[in-house]
């Protein structure tokens, strides 16, 4: 039985999100023509009534800089990763996160982190380090994508 690596598992589970909404009518993302086609996800809630745009870059990047967590949930369809417990590289203390990412754009405003540890909340500085390093790894991507 072969194990597959966390960052594997979270690639695969990116992989085959997209590839699900590229069966829609809409094109790939399910936004067809419009103009941030390149960076944007775009999911219908059941029901048809309310959709959500989601920036595949911060989406890449929260599942990139978080690798060392395992995923037990993501929902495109409201923008949600939720990751459970695990130590970073070279640390002793365990954290978990959820990340919502709320709009289209590439900046703070879209992403929001809640970090906790076993103890309760970090402190606001851990928190601000782990977005800001979203942030900066999701326009790393965007960069070697090619898509200024």
């Amino acid at each position: 039985m072969k194990i597959v690596s966390r960052t594997s598992k979270a690639l695969l589970t990116f992989a085959a999100l997209t590839a699900l909404s590229a069966c829609g009518s809409n094109g790939l993302f399910g936004i067809g023509g419009k103009t941030n086609a390149a960076a944007t996800q775009q999911a219908t809630r059941t029901g048809g009534s309310e959709s959500v745009a989601v920036n595949r870059y911060l989406w890449a990047a929260s599942l990139d800089v978080l690798n060392f967590l395992p995923v037990e949930s993501v929902d495109p369809f409201t923008g949600v990763i939720v990751m459970g417990y695990g130590t970073p590289p070279g640390g002793n203390r365990a954290y978990r996160a959820t990340i919502y990412i709320t709009d289209p754009a590439l900046d703070a405003r879209s992403l929001n982190v809640a970090l906790q540890s076993r103890n309760g909340a970090v402190p606001a500085e851990t928190q601000r380090a782990i977005e800001d390093a979203i942030l900066s790894r999701a326009r790393q991507i965007r960069i070697a994508d090619g898509a200024l």
